[in-house]
């Protein structure tokens, strides 16, 4: 497929209580491997990304994110989606280049967060703003000529601003601005879950995060989501394997290695050559 067909292809996938899982690969292998497993798409995650350069979340460029999920495009077949944190930038113009740059590349979609990357107001507080970066960045894709599945993210929750009235309320205001997906990473709970997917009028993404983990993919069709993501899980758990070097070095003991072999034997088939 080009990228007009994988964007549409990724497009295609979101129905409202009929979600899909999309796992968040750290680098071309694992994307390989997630893609032999049977995923219909895939996305980047920030936080994986940044581990695999031994640095914290958002200690990446917009170069390198942009680099990195090019690679992961290129190496599988199925749609990928760009975790592009709050676009490298506040003004308006930085989600606007990073979304016309994303566009020059194989990814079928991307997101946008309303984050400042600031400890101490960690979300836009400006609606205004907030609408207005998502307006450019849905300029830049229609100027692109290419097909982009945009999502629009409300961090609020992720930062302990809880206020599901006012989350909702910005998520429709991303819809009306032009973005295709919505997503407010951090919901509490299925009745959060319930309430963001009723309330607004796009597809919404649920990050598996907390309490949402005990809930299967039903329970999320039955709440009305369209796409469930898992952010950094499967990076954090592949690099938690890194703990059994404490014990080598600290009491010099090996057996803990056997741990994850059999989960590694399942998708050793889908190495390529």
């Amino acid at each position: 497929m080009n990228s007009n067909e994988k964007a549409a292809a990724f497009r295609a996938l979101h129905q409202a209580g009929k979600p899909f899982v999309i796992p968040n690969p750290w680098d071309a292998g694992s994307a390989r491997m997630l893609e032999g497993l049977g995923f219909k798409a895939l996305a980047t995650t920030s936080s994986g990304f940044a581990m695999t350069l031994g640095r914290k979340d958002y200690g990446v460029t917009r170069e390198e994110a942009l680099s990195h999920g090019a690679a992961i495009a290129d190496a599988v077949e199925i749609p990928v989606n760009a975790d592009l944190e709050n676009g490298f930038g506040l003004a308006p113009e930085d989600a606007a280049e990073t979304i016309a740059r994303a566009c020059a590349t194989a990814l079928a979609g991307g997101s946008i967060e309303d984050s400042t990357g600031e400890s101490r107001n960690p979300v836009i507080e400006d609606d205004a703003l907030a609408v207005a970066r998502i307006e450019a960045a849905v300029e830049a894709r229609n100027r692109s000529g290419r097909d982009f599945v945009l999502t629009a993210r409300a961090e609020a929750f992720l930062y302990g601003n809880c206020d599901l009235d006012k989350v909702i309320a910005r998520l429709n205001a991303f819809a009306e601005a032009g973005a295709d997906v919505l997503y407010a990473p951090g919901l509490p709970d299925m009745d959060a879950a319930r309430a963001v997917c009723k309330g607004v009028s796009k597809p919404v993404n649920i990050l598996i995060l907390g309490a949402l983990a005990k809930h299967s993919v039903e329970d999320f069709a039955r709440a009305g989501a369209a796409r469930l993501s898992i952010g950094g899980g499967l990076a954090w758990n592949a690099y938690g394997t890194l703990g059994a070097a404490t014990e080598m070095l600290t009491e010099g003991r090996f057996d803990m290695l056997s741990a994850n072999r059999d989960g590694a034997k399942k998708i050793a088939p889908y190495l390529k050559a």
